[in-house]
């Protein structure tokens, strides 16, 4: 199963680091945060990968021409200012055969994919996102009976799920998304869930974004002891 990573927004957040390299090689514990993402991947077998470049996407080549791993990691440029529906649309024609594992270049996770994939399969739905239940300053998602049923980009109030990344997607997904400037997070997925076809594999395992730079301080913390929550 191929895996694809959204490593094109621009990291804004995170400007201390994000002015002269984009946000997926900020290093955490020495190693860029998506070598880190990668090699999780790769622990479970998934060795084919499709990075969605853009902001300064030439930054994550030159790493990967200089550093040789044992997978395989095909660099696509997928727009500067492409959304981040835009960027999936843009690698359709490697995606079109079957299901495909996706997350975004910011996040790591002890998540079991094996778990994951099975579960996404039982469902029978297009998308299986992965919940989990960090703070509450990002976007919510209601679920009933392991299925979302509401999902909404940003909320105030703590729905103590929210969205981490790590879908499996069906090919059927591509009709959702219009263009470039379509947003993963807004309409595509809104829409699933409206549809009932968007479900949620709840982990209660360890999960950590980077958004700020205390974010990142805090993940080399726990890399540098190799300690993760259960």
């Amino acid at each position: 199963m191929k895996v694809v990573i959204l490593a094109g927004g621009f990291g804004t957040r995170l400007s201390e680091y994000t002015k002269d390299i984009p946000k997926p090689m900020v290093k955490v514990a020495g190693i860029p945060i998506i070598v880190h993402i990668m090699k999780h991947y790769v622990s479970y077998g998934f060795k084919d990968f499709y990075v969605a470049l853009g902001y300064k996407g030439n930054v994550i080549k030159k790493y990967f021409e200089k550093n040789q791993f044992n997978w395989n990691v095909k660099l696509i440029d997928t727009g500067k200012n492409t959304m981040t529906g835009g960027r999936v649309l843009r690698l359709k024609k490697y995606l079109s055969d079957e299901n495909f594992l996706m997350t975004y270049g910011d996040g790591v996770s002890n998540i079991n994919l094996k778990k994951l994939i099975n579960f996404h399969l039982k469902s029978k739905k297009i998308i299986t996102l992965t919940a989990v239940r960090p703070p509450a300053r990002f976007g919510a998602i209601k679920i009933k009976k392991n299925m979302v049923y509401s999902f909404r980009e940003k909320s105030k109030l703590d729905e103590g799920w929210i969205n981490g990344g790590f879908f499996v997607i069906s090919p059927n997904f591509f009709k959702y998304i219009k263009n470039d400037k379509t947003y993963l997070e807004r309409e595509p997925l809104e829409k699933v869930s409206r549809n009932k076809q968007l479900s949620a594999f709840k982990h209660e395992g360890f999960w950590h974004c980077m958004d700020t730079k205390r974010d990142k301080e805090n993940l080399d913390k726990i890399y540098k002891k190799n300690k993760f929550t259960k």
